[in-house]
């Protein structure tokens, strides 16, 4: 499989109105993908698509080597990690921490009869742990802190070992603190040598962690500039897609924008 992710010509319309026009996101092995854009530009229209929950109106997408409208989405989605407000929405309150990641291995969102093995219990803790909630295993979903209910979730999005990581503004509504800590986390795992590819979708160039290789720039829905991140990831470019006179600056893998004087 030569890419993990092959999105080509995706269109999307809702009546008269187009949430995307002819968007292509090609995503290898071992590549780290942000799309970045204002609110409205297509974002997270674009992750469903990858994550195998909206079929575009014209246009294709490949993911794992399978083509959607010629797959059975529910045998697909299972293989993909996806964090984002549409999970943390359909996660009963009162499930705890650890059943929120566990009930990932059969692609469902509140344990009922499944029958769970040791291994997967055991595997649940690790990335509890790994992503520093292990000590909330046993609380309510719906009694944890923003920022601790986005590590549960990445945490259940790495459940299966997905190829494909698929991340949804995982930083909003984080205070400084949390949001560092998220960014940090989530270096780490870009960085490791057992990464799956990954796509993080975000408006902010702070929440963009080091490590991630391309960017994809999106506009009304529409391309604004695709490629590696740094060559990419230009004043020009940004001031484009934000309808703003900006100016980037990079420091230690971070970036960060502020409006020319």
């Amino acid at each position: 499989m030569s890419r993990v992710l092959d999105i080509a010509g995706a269109t999307v319309r809702r009546g008269r109105k187009e949430l995307l026009n002819n968007i292509d996101l090609q995503v290898g092995p071992g590549e780290h993908w942000v799309v970045l854009g204002p609110n409205g530009a297509g974002k997270t229209t674009l992750l469903q698509i990858a994550a195998a929950r909206l079929f575009p109106t014209t246009g294709t997408a490949t993911i794992l080597g399978e083509t959607l409208g010629q797959v059975d989405v529910f045998e697909l989605r299972p293989l993909i990690g996806l964090s984002s407000n549409v999970v943390g929405n359909s996660i009963p309150p009162q499930e705890t921490a650890l059943n929120v990641v566990l009930t990932a291995a059969y692609g469902v969102s509140g344990r009922w009869n499944e029958d769970y093995e040791r291994l997967d219990e055991r595997r649940a803790f690790e990335l509890l742990n790994e992503w520093g909630v292990g000590t909330v295993f046993d609380r309510p979903f719906s009694t944890l802190s923003e920022g601790e209910r986005k590590r549960v979730q990445i945490a259940r999005a790495l459940m299966t070992d997905p190829e494909l990581l698929l991340l949804d503004e995982p930083g909003a509504g984080l205070d400084l603190a949390g949001r560092e800590a998220l960014v940090a986390r989530t270096a780490g795992l870009v960085t490791s040598d057992s990464s799956p590819a990954t796509v993080l979708v975000t408006h902010h160039l702070e929440e963009i962690p080091p490590g991630f290789t391309h960017v994809l720039l999106l506009r009304d829905g529409e391309t604004v500039a695709a490629g590696a991140l740094r060559d990419t990831l230009t004043a020009e470019n940004l001031s484009s897609t934000f309808d703003t006179p900006l100016e980037v600056i990079e420091r230690e893998g971070r970036f960060s924008a502020f409006m020319k004087s």
